[in-house]
């Protein structure tokens, strides 16, 4: 080897960085590779929940490397654990953006996560993709949002409760982690629920703390409640690990799915992995997607996990591989961002924000999913699910067809007029 090509790759090295302090490249693009953040809890009262978010973006990342990449580079991951530690979220999206240069970060679950990095985002003009149902009022032009918006989930769950197919429920125990994402999403529910003529003495809402395990007190005060004369259901905003507490006390004190119908929106196949569920044969689920829906885009998408699972010793689902909503919109998040640095022959944020826009990617649940052309949101299909003795969900109620978001809820009255478009957007 001559000292004519090291002496080359250290010109062309200066040059490209010459080109980024000139605006004229991006520093994702001036390396061999394409950075991509990855920001979940791997410990903690989370970890339950985002671990395998995690392991989703890895195989995305594998399937778009193994096509060659995007704009002829292999994407490498980044991966942080911010340890459901939520100040700690926002050190980490420093880190990753600052530090690593990544060019766009898929993560976090609970809200308050991401209102902790959304001013890190914001700040510095980077890209987060968000997989997690949450209760809107919020829109940012620096995040895209693939979980659902309250119309998208909350809603049409509690319109679901109160029909005749759902039980008729006409007494509400509003049940989460004390948080911004259950109190905001009750805040919500319960106007909704005054629209539609329930007092509020039908009403009963109860919050516990992150990783809270002992729900006894709290069952048998729900039990007092159903026990009033009036069809009640249970409407769950917990999160993390204290789902498992709560399902099992629910099956220690028989409060059974046709006496006190519950409704998760926070528990899917994965947190039900550790739980007895013939108990709980009967309770619901609400999200965008389950394992159980029968496709063909399905079908190769728990294909794909299973292998990919075996193949990376991935604890607990090498002998039971198990999908999820989140891991969907997780999967979705990738394959679109890749799509748009693709269309915009860039990496530049300002660039693959325009490309996101209207982006289609065919989902495991069956739709072809599409990003708003305005507002930052999925149109997404909701699907009720009942939980089976096998930790399945039997799907017993779904809309016609995607609906649209809305960020901002029609049933908080300071939101009249408030445009569901990003202000750089507009």
């Amino acid at each position: 080897m001559t000292l004519a090509n090291p002496l080359r790759r250290a010109g062309l090295k200066t040059l490209a960085s010459a080109l980024v302090l000139a605006g004229l490249a991006s520093p994702a693009l001036s390396q061999n590779t394409i950075k991509v953040g990855v920001l979940h809890s791997l410990s903690g009262t989370m970890a339950i929940s985002e671990t395998v978010l995690k392991d989703t973006v890895l195989m995305a990342i594998d399937e778009i490397n193994a096509k060659g990449g995007v704009l002829g580079k292999k994407l490498e991951p980044v991966v942080v654990d911010p340890a459901s530690n939520w100040p700690l979220f926002a050190e980490k999206a420093k880190q990753l953006i600052s530090q690593d240069k990544v060019a766009a970060v898929f993560g976090c679950w609970t809200s308050v996560s991401r209102k902790s990095v959304l001013p890190v985002f914001e700040e510095t003009n980077a890209l987060l993709f968000y997989p997690v149902q949450y209760e809107g009022e919020e829109l940012s032009p620096n995040v895209f949002y693939t979980g659902a918006a309250p119309n998208q989930q909350a809603i049409p769950a509690v319109e679901y409760l109160m029909s005749k197919d759902g039980g008729g429920a006409k007494r509400f125990v509003l049940l989460g982690t004390d948080y911004v994402y259950p109190r905001t999403t009750n805040k919500i529910l319960r106007a909704f629920l005054k629209a539609k003529g329930i007092p509020d003495a039908d009403i009963l809402e109860e919050y516990t703390p992150f990783g809270h395990s002992d729900y006894q007190s709290i069952i048998a005060k729900i039990k007092k409640f159903s026990s009033e004369g009036k069809k009640t259901a249970v409407i769950s905003t917990i999160n993390g690990d204290s789902n498992v507490p709560f399902y099992k006390e629910l099956g220690n004190q028989g409060l059974k799915a046709k006496d006190v119908p519950v409704v998760a929106f926070s528990v899917g196949e994965e947190e039900l992995r550790g739980v007895d569920t013939k108990p709980l044969v009967g309770h619901l689920a609400a999200w965008n997607y389950f394992q159980s829906i029968k496709n063909p885009t399905n079908d190769e998408f728990i294909k794909k996990w299973s292998a990919y699972a075996k193949a990376k010793n991935i604890a607990g689902h090498k002998d039971k591989p198990l999908t999820n909503d989140p891991m969907e919109a997780t999967y979705i998040g990738v394959h679109m961002w890749a799509q748009a640095v693709a269309k915009a022959k860039s990496t530049d944020v300002d660039k693959v924000r325009a490309a996101m826009y209207g982006q289609t990617f065919k989902a495991p649940s069956g739709i072809t999913s599409k990003m708003d052309e305005k507002n930052h949101h999925l149109h997404k299909s909701v699907f009720i699910g009942e939980v089976q003795a096998d930790g399945q969900f039997k799907v017993v109620w779904k809309t016609q067809g995607p609906v649209v978001a809305d960020p901002w809820s029609d049933f908080i009255a300071e939101n009249k007029g408030k445009a569901n478009v990003p202000a750089k957007s507009k």
